[in-house]
């Protein structure tokens, strides 16, 4: 009951400043008041009683002073401020991939190891066959040591030399790990109907945990496993589409997926992922970006150029806009475009559930709801599923172009200086903390 009371005297403290500021606007203070009819808006309160919002990626603080808290930016714009989170290459380099960084280090030295910046030296190499081979050579091994762990945990052989297309992180909708394995359907359709088509062999691995309670999360990951068991097992397929999913995704594995990754899955509707860091992991370990331009993955184009990742799909702009003002019908796509059809219908038609072909309604529910077209595909896979598959395409052919695919794979950890957390904290302290900086003695001393 006292805290309750706290909050309605914060409350009301800021309900004056909106009169205020807006003599007469009843809307600003429906809009923005921490307590108003009944409930109590916690974010309201942490922007009204913090001194500092932040996102955490350019694009997410963007939409957070457009859009999400609009009012409360044009209100106090000095609160609101980006800090681009990072990772640490000390974790996700030296410790995770020792054969690159030891490769790193004869070639621009350690200094990168607490200035990840230094890595922008490698550069110069990118052109360099021999470099380019020493490069790739590791990345082989990576993909040996990983494809060996496959083995002994999943019982699939995957073939290192083929292309390890990687989606690796939390299962939600908005990540659209769905799109990903729709997609795996269509290939596996194609090659079904045109068994001599020319086909670079692909390993998709995914790894994810799902909330509990998430059923569509759940149902996806049964979908990619009962996927899996059809493909990997198809005679037809000869091996050149494999699907594995990693068990226990958590960080002592995912170092070695990182490190292992030629192509890095980062799909997110945009407009929805705050940032994302897997994205970052993945560059620093040479793998290309496929993805939107959503969260963080607009900076990191920005950093190694568009010709060395592989974009995508709707804007946040344009996904804003249908979700603001509507336009949108996933039937059109459905009724007009067979390829997508006969994937969605393989989710009801017992192909991948023949014991149970209602398995995977919900999921094509979620796409195609018949009742509410309002409320189906709320996360635009059906409308960027031919950019996907045409984006796929591209990773192919430029993969097959070795000495450009090393290029492109050098670029990508020469250019992820910016994203380490070391930047990412420096940036919170000048900016929000305003504390002093502690300098710990060397070794030797603390060892006296």
């Amino acid at each position: 009951p006292r805290i309750y009371q706290i909050v309605e005297e914060i409350n009301r403290r800021f309900v004056l400043r909106i009169q205020q500021m807006y003599p007469g606007n009843q809307e600003k203070i429906r809009k923005m008041a921490i307590i108003y009819d009944g409930q109590v808006k916690m974010a309201h309160l942490a922007i009204v009683g913090g001194h500092s919002v932040n996102g955490v990626a350019r694009l997410h603080t963007e939409i957070l002073e457009k859009q999400e808290l609009r009012d409360f930016y044009e209100m106090m714009p000095e609160k609101f401020n980006n800090k681009t989170n990072g990772i640490t290459q000390r974790r996700f380099l030296l410790h995770a991939n020792p054969l690159l960084a030891d490769w790193v280090t004869d070639h621009v030295g350690d200094e990168w190891i607490t200035d990840l910046p230094a890595l922008s030296r490698l550069r110069i190499y990118a052109d360099d066959e021999k470099a380019q081979q020493e490069f790739m050579n590791i990345k082989y091994q990576n993909k040996v040591r990983l494809a060996k762990y496959i083995r002994e945990h999943n019982g699939i052989e995957v073939d290192p030399r083929s292309i390890f297309d990687v989606q690796v992180k939390r299962l939600h909708e908005y990540k659209r790990q769905l799109m990903n394995i729709l997609h795996i359907m269509y290939l596996y359709n194609e090659l079904k109907d045109h068994p001599d088509m020319d086909f670079y062999p692909r390993t998709f691995i995914f790894g994810a945990k799902a909330a509990a309670g998430y059923r569509n999360a759940k149902l996806t990951i049964k979908l990619i496993n009962s996927v899996a068991d059809v493909i990997n097992n198809d005679p037809v397929v000869d091996g050149r589409i494999k699907v594995v999913f990693i068990e226990n995704y958590r960080v002592s594995n995912a170092e070695w997926i990182f490190a292992a990754a030629d192509v890095s899955e980062q799909i997110s509707t945009a407009s929805k992922e705050a940032s994302g860091t897997g994205n970052m992991k993945f560059m620093l370990n040479g793998a290309l970006t496929l993805g939107t331009m959503d969260g963080a993955n607009v900076e990191i184009v920005e950093e190694v150029g568009k010709e060395n990742a592989f974009i995508f799909g709707l804007s946040a702009e344009q996904v804003i806009q249908y979700e603001n003002y509507g336009g949108y019908n996933p039937m059109d796509i459905f009724n007009n475009d067979q390829d997508i059809r006969r994937v969605l219908m393989q989710l009801i038609n017992g192909t991948y559930s023949p014991q149970d072909p209602e398995l995977f309604r919900p999921l094509y529910n979620s796409l195609l709801n018949t009742q509410d077209t309002a409320k189906a595909d709320t996360y635009f896979i059906l409308a960027d599923f031919k950019s996907y598959a045409e984006a796929q395409r591209r990773v192919e052919a430029a993969y097959k172009d070795e000495k450009n695919w090393a290029k492109s794979a050098l670029l990508n950890v020469a250019c992820a200086g910016k994203f380490s957390s070391d930047r990412t904290i420096e940036e919170y302290e000048r900016d929000i903390w305003h504390q002093e900086k502690v300098i710990l003695p060397s070794k030797p001393e603390l060892s006296k």
